[in-house]
């Protein structure tokens, strides 16, 4: 019946075939269901935060309970329901031991890092108290230590003093304070509520480590004060007024004695930390040490009576239970706004630092960090600690890491260490009445080095340049000017290199490696090979919008003339282009700007006898191409699952003519 040949049929038969197995995946693509909306995306990021996933098992008993969505709610609220069923007494121990070597750390800590903000130092002992707690609650984190730490102590030292002098008014300061640490904790909680982390991630890590770094030298700065006992010193934290308080100060009295007792707590301090990092057994004497150098410390003083001889002392410290500080909140005052400001700039650092070191023991241990229920939980930690009299707290890197060498298991090790220091709060202040403040300076400053780190600067020197400006931008920026200059130049800086690869995506003509039906760059793989009369462009941007669509249009419309004006040149290159491909595998989302400007080169193809094809369009992509009738001005036959079938359909249909 056939006129032609066998092998001719055959060959049909199969080109028949391959057709409408093609025609069904084209209508796999333009067939998918309409994507989610705004609306359902919204309650989605919420249910994620507040929802764990939950296995058969834990099902299974909810349902029997009659209350499976409470306790989902339950769950993903309080992380500590899903574990604390299977807790043991040898993990107790384990946490115990971690948890009373932490508090033996985060005791004098907390009061150098309360009097680095400008605060009495009771307010770093309530710290440790209460924002622990709530984090062994909602936190899902195993290794953190919760608590006052040096850089957000910095940034309120640095910020609240420009509205209230914390020396003339210190109760209006303190409350500006709480209410700073109010914000702080909202925005945490909406951040984590509605997934919003990537609001953080505009600190990028090059940035923080410029960040910290810049941070930690102020803080070094700061401290000599505390431990040259200076009397006139500046209220400013950039590294020039610092050094000409510290040149004004040598022709003011200052006391040889509150230098020598802090330089030798701190060579103390020191040693007892480089020992500890040289054997791993010793792992406690680092912890140990900073107690020891408030008892024996207060000891001399009160031994020797040194007060009396110009070592200045912290004197009284009020204990007991954290009181509340809600009628305190300053939520309609002159300086709210400010203080929200300060709020929102100490969230995201407190963020950056806490997830970060969250993340980084999490990976060592082997399981995973959900960020946004950090920022959640982080976020309600601190809205309950600005209610109790605390100010902003964090996760602690020295402080995880004694806890993780501790050998802790769970988050018991911050009740533990939340206990101790309420205990010390209500049995030992009176006893810290004759502690210098020259110790509290020598804390703060061993703790510095663990902020400064060269290596990874140089490594992001290597590796990416516009890296490393974000990186010595926040570095200059808050050793010069301020720790918000500093922030702000690292974020604008990020934003910039944002913005720079989304003005000026990259688009590149892609080829057929010999041997396989890969399609990939022929500037990264010349080896690859170009179709006769058939041109790949892949479009590289997650987002085709008014910020980069004429500038993708302008450049691919240089490759079509490009390609043109080669072929005119050599009249034996390949034949003149006569279908363009366009690969939008990488495009994940299109707005009418985008749509605009495909529909502009699809016109100016036509008008120079060039069919338009597109490839692999996301779900979000096609939904918006059809909703925009772009499929139908193409045609639905122009679309296609891959790069390799649009290329086998432009040459068995003979859409390309050689």
């Amino acid at each position: 019946m056939c006129s032609m040949d066998k092998d001719a049929c055959d060959f049909q038969e199969q080109l028949d075939i391959e057709n409408n197995s093609r025609a069904v995946r084209t209508h796999w693509v333009l067939n998918a269901p309409d994507p989610p909306g705004l609306g359902h995306e919204l309650v989605g990021t919420i249910k994620k935060t507040v929802f764990p996933r939950r296995n058969k098992s834990s099902s299974s008993f909810s349902q029997k309970l009659g209350s499976r969505y409470a306790v989902s709610l339950l769950q993903g609220l309080f992380p500590i329901l899903e574990w604390v069923r299977n807790y043991k007494a040898t993990k107790f121990r384990n946490d115990l031991m971690a948890g009373l070597t932490l508090a033996s750390l985060s005791i004098p800590q907390s009061i150098g890092y309360a009097n680095l903000a400008r605060l009495d130092p009771q307010y770093g002992l309530y710290t440790s108290v209460l924002p622990p707690l709530i984090y062994a609650l909602m936190g899902s984190s195993r290794e953190i230590a919760i608590g006052p730490v040096a850089v957000v102590s910095l940034l309120i030292s640095s910020m609240i003093p420009k509205l209230v002098d914390p020396v003339s008014d210190p109760i209006a300061y303190r409350d500006l304070v709480f209410t700073s640490t109010f914000f702080a904790g909202v925005f945490q909680a909406v951040f984590g509520l509605f997934r919003l982390g990537f609001l953080v991630d505009f600190l990028s890590h090059a940035a923080s480590v410029g960040f910290m770094g810049g941070a930690a030298i102020v803080i070094g700065l700061q401290q000599l004060k505390g431990l040259l006992g200076i009397n006139h010193f500046t209220d400013k934290t950039d590294v020039i007024s610092v050094a000409e308080a510290v040149w004004r100060s040598i022709h003011h009295p200052w006391s040889p004695l509150n230098a020598a007792l802090g330089c030798s707590f701190l060579i103390f301090i020191l040693m007892a930390r480089f020992l500890g990092k040289r054997n791993k057994k010793l792992f406690w004497l680092p912890s140990i040490s900073l107690l020891l150098s408030v008892i024996l410390s207060t000891l001399i003083v009160f031994l020797t009576r040194a007060d009396k001889h110009g070592i200045k002392i912290l004197k009284h410290i009020k204990g007991g239970i954290n009181p509340s500080s809600a009628k305190h909140l300053q939520l309609n005052g002159p300086n709210v706004g400010a203080a929200a400001k300060t709020g929102l700039i100490s969230a995201i650092v407190a963020l950056a630092e806490g997830i970060a070191i969250g993340r980084s023991f999490a990976s060592i241990r082997g399981y995973h960090l959900d960020g946004n229920k950090e920022m959640a939980a982080m976020g309600f930690m601190n809205i309950a600690g600005s209610l109790t009299s605390c100010y902003v707290a964090t996760g602690s890197f020295s402080r995880t890491a004694v806890n993780f060498s501790a050998g802790c298991e769970t988050g018991v090790s911050n009740i533990v260490m939340a206990a101790t220091v309420f205990l010390s709060l209500q049995l030992f202040t009176r006893l810290l009445y004759y502690t210098p403040t020259a110790i509290l300076a020598s804390i703060i400053l061993s703790a510095l080095p663990g902020l400064i780190d060269f290596n990874e600067a140089y490594n992001i020197w290597k590796i990416d340049k516009l890296d490393f400006l974000a990186c010595i931008g926040a570095f200059f920026g808050v050793l010069f000017v301020s720790v918000e200059i500093g922030l702000l130049a690292a974020v604008t800086i990020s934003i910039g290199r944002i913005l720079l690869n989304a003005i000026r995506p990259g688009t590149e003509v892609l080829g057929k490696l010999p041997g396989t039906d890969v399609f990939c760059s022929t500037n990264q793989y010349p080896m690859a090979v170009k179709t006769s009369g058939i041109l790949i462009i892949r479009i590289h941007s997650a987002f085709l919008c008014f910020v980069n669509a004429n500038s993708i249009k302008e450049r691919i419309m240089l490759w079509v003339n490009k390609e043109g004006q080669g072929e005119e040149e050599d009249k034996k290159a390949k034949s003149r282009t006569q279908v363009l491909i366009l690969d939008l595998s990488d495009l994940m989302n299109i707005d009418t700007s985008g749509i605009l400007a495909l529909e502009e080169l699809h016109n100016k193809l036509v008008s120079l006898g060039i069919q338009l094809a597109i490839t692999n369009p996301w779900w979000y992509v096609i939904h918006k191409l059809k909703s925009a009738n772009f499929v139908n001005k193409i045609g639905a036959t122009s679309v296609f699952l891959t790069t390799v079938e649009a290329v086998d359909a432009c040459v068995t249909s003979k859409m390309v003519n050689p």
